[in-house]
């Protein structure tokens, strides 16, 4: 049986039980971390450094929002199997990044980005799907904006870094076999 509802910060919180509110807390902190490591990351220049390290942090903290949210979903099926529907594609497309990161087959830089980009888009749209009803205005849009908006926005701007990323390879690989030459 769920506890009654409480209001944190404005925002209402469907569960008092302290089992709930310990793995909410825990899914709450590395969300938060994995959104901030992975917009550092996408917008750090893709080289050795800052873009790998944060990337890594991304993808531990994205795990552990993972783990949070399949015991979410245990604690309150009926309210969160949808948030964990959303949290397992998140989990998956970072899951297909990192494996093309490390098996690097042909066209891995690719595969990475548009998997890194989409598990990006996926914890966005379980945020908003989440919270958007609760949020300053995002509250006045209809409910289908939540679950789309992210993607609308998100995938234009995957694709434009994945051609920039491929033109910027090509350049260095002319100016290259130029300096050999």
């Amino acid at each position: 049986m769920a506890g009654t509802p409480i209001v944190v910060g404005g925002l209402p919180i469907p569960d008092s039980r302290p089992i709930f509110l310990a793995v909410l807390g825990v899914h709450v902190l590395a969300a938060g971390v994995a959104v901030v490591a992975g917009a550092v990351a996408a917008l750090s220049a893709k080289r050795p450094g800052r873009h790998p390290r944060l990337g890594r942090v991304y993808y531990l903290a994205l795990c552990v929002a993972f783990v949070s949210i399949v015991g979410l979903a245990v604690l309150r099926w009926g309210h969160n199997w949808h948030l964990l529907a959303i949290g397992t594609a998140a989990f998956g497309a970072a899951t297909a990044g990192v494996v093309a990161r490390r098996r690097r087959p042909r066209g891995w830089r690719r595969v990475h980005g548009a998997s890194m980009g989409g598990s990006y888009i996926a914890l966005l749209t379980g945020f908003y799907v989440d919270n958007g009803p609760n949020l300053p205005l995002w509250r006045h849009l209809p409910h289908v904006t939540y679950w789309l908006l992210p993607a609308a926005v998100g995938v234009p701007i995957v694709l434009l870094a994945l051609r920039r990323d491929a033109r910027s390879r090509k350049s260095f690989a002319l100016s290259a076999g130029r300096h050999r030459a």
